[in-house]
């Protein structure tokens, strides 16, 4: 298989094998003008198999978003055909749109408008617990 290079863009390295559809969803990247491209079950001698996406366009990604997904993503940031800078992710401390409260007695339950906040509970355990109840989500 044959997948071109980017000239400006983004590359979302290093995902965890089946993560990438995921990430695809949750940046709304099926609503970009840019090509995306979407490599599952890549070979990789760290990780086994790992999936990639390729952003043939510069935009604002959440790197929130991202890390929560998979805080082992590497993203290499393309100019000009060469590799900008890299960066390694860790886990958010906090969330923004990113989960939603399971508490049905929740504000954001009740209220529409009042943004889904999480803040990071135990980094050990990826626990999250919401800002306004203090309920746990977990993976």
């Amino acid at each position: 298989m044959n997948i071109d290079g980017i000239t400006n863009g983004t590359v979302l390295d290093h995902i965890k094998a089946g993560k990438a559809m995921r990430i695809y969803e949750l940046l709304h990247l099926d609503r970009v003008s840019c090509s995306v491209a979407i490599i599952q079950n890549a070979v990789s001698t760290k990780y086994g198999k790992k999936d990639i996406i390729k952003i043939d366009g510069i935009l604002d990604l959440d790197y929130d978003a991202i890390s929560y997904i998979d805080p082992n993503i590497t993203i290499n940031h393309i100019r000009n055909g060469k590799n900008l800078r890299k960066e390694r992710l860790a886990l958010p401390e906090h969330l923004t749109n990113v989960l939603v409260c399971k508490n049905p007695r929740c504000i954001t339950s009740v209220e529409q408008g009042i943004p889904q906040k999480f803040y990071l509970a135990d980094r050990e355990k990826r626990i999250y617990r919401c800002a306004y109840c203090d309920v746990e989500h977990r993976e």
